[in-house]
This record gives C-alpha cells, structure tokens and sequence, in this order.
C-alpha cells in the first residue's frame, strides 16, 4: 500500500523529507517523537541496496519528516532534485517498508 510518492526538491535534502500532506498515514500512526522504520531502497528497475536502511521518522512541527537514514539513501543512491521517490508498504510475507526510487536522468 502506498504512503506517499514525492517528487524530490533541494529542501528534501536539506532539512529531511518532509511527507506530503496528503500522505496515507494509516501504517504510520503510531508514530509520536521518533520511530525507526527499516526500510528496502529500490530503484525503478527492481535494483536494491544490499542491506535495508533504518530510516528515523520524527514528528517536526506536527509533520513527519525523514532524517537519519534519508540522508544515507539520498547519499547512496545518487538522488538529486527532481527524481521520485514512493514509499509503500507491502504487507504479504510480513510488513515491509519500502523505498523505490525513479531517477530524473
């Protein structure tokens, strides 16, 4: 089930990835403070990171945000203003985070 999909600008990098307002948070309301959410990084092509990415999700100012972990996948796999990123989570086998990523270039 998708959370959210976002188109990246430099804000994201910068500061976090801040969700989008009309963000699905039914799977993400239990956050309060600050939660870890392991999350699987793939690119559009099925390509994944060797090893899940634990993403720090904080609540700033009444929004979620992404922090600690987001500037890692950010770093890792290239990302730049303008490329896309969807976060779902798929529920079969287990509830799994996550992240696939559609680069402009």
């Amino acid at each position: 089930m998708e959370i959210f999909r976002k188109k990246l600008t430099p804000v994201d990098f910068d500061r976090g990835l801040e969700l989008p307002p009309r963000s699905n948070l039914e799977h993400l309301q239990h956050v309060q403070g600050t939660t870890e959410l392991p999350t699987i990084v793939e690119s559009a092509a099925g390509t994944r990171l060797p090893d899940p990415v634990t993403i720090h999700c904080s609540t700033i100012r009444g929004s979620l945000v992404f922090k600690r972990g987001w500037y890692d996948i950010a770093r890792d796999v290239g990302l730049t203003s303008g490329d896309t990123v969807t976060f779902y989570q798929e529920v079969n086998g287990g509830a799994q985070f996550k992240l696939k990523v559609r680069n402009v270039r």
